[in-house]
């Protein structure tokens, strides 16, 4: 995978990596596998909230 970011950020990324003793692709590793979680959980709630949607229509258009 190949991105495209400024200089200036690749070396703040880079410095705070290494003050840590972390290397920056295990970071970004990490940083996608949270989102990704976070994604799957907004995706859910999305689809619980479409699910309610639908039902409260169906109630109004019943009553």
């Amino acid at each position: 995978m190949q991105i495209s970011i400024t200089d200036d950020l690749k070396k703040r990324f880079h410095a705070a990596c290494a003050l840590r003793g972390l290397k920056m692709s295990h970071v970004l590793v990490e940083m996608i596998e949270q989102w990704l979680a976070n994604e799957a959980h907004s995706v859910k709630e999305l689809k619980v909230r479409k699910t309610v949607v639908c039902e409260l229509k169906l109630v109004v258009q019943l009553i």
